[in-house]
């Protein structure tokens, strides 16, 4: 392991060394999985404890890039976020299924909010 990091950073062969093992921790936890899924089901406590904290995780980012975005989205006032977000969501619960519906007019929204901002600068 030593040898590893007296690699220079900056020579193709760390590079590679560096997506050999991501690739590796990735594909293992993926088999892993594969090996798992025939033994789990999906009403037991432990995959119904997985789904929560998957729900979980996901929540808690999207409502991070709303109230702290980074980037070009943290130029844009948190009333236009919570206003494209709040009519992306008010959709997906009118519209059963309809994410691609949902997402395509919460985006235009926040587009056209953005283009209203900078034009009455």
């Amino acid at each position: 392991m030593e040898a590893l990091f007296s690699i220079p950073k900056n020579s193709v062969f760390w590079a590679w060394m560096i997506l050999l093992v991501t690739a590796l921790g990735t594909y293992s936890w993926r088999g892993l999985g594969v090996l798992l899924s025939g033994k789990l089901t999906q009403e037991s406590p432990w995959f119904r404890w997985i789904t929560c904290v998957t729900y979980a995780m996901v929540a808690s980012l999207v409502i991070r890039i709303i109230v702290l975005p980074v980037g070009i989205l943290a130029q844009m006032p948190l009333s236009y976020r919570l206003i494209a977000t709040g009519t992306a969501l008010a959709i997906m619960m009118l519209k059963k299924n309809s994410l691609v519906l949902a997402l395509s007019i919460g985006t235009l929204l926040m587009s056209a909010l953005a283009f209203l901002d900078s034009a009455s600068r």
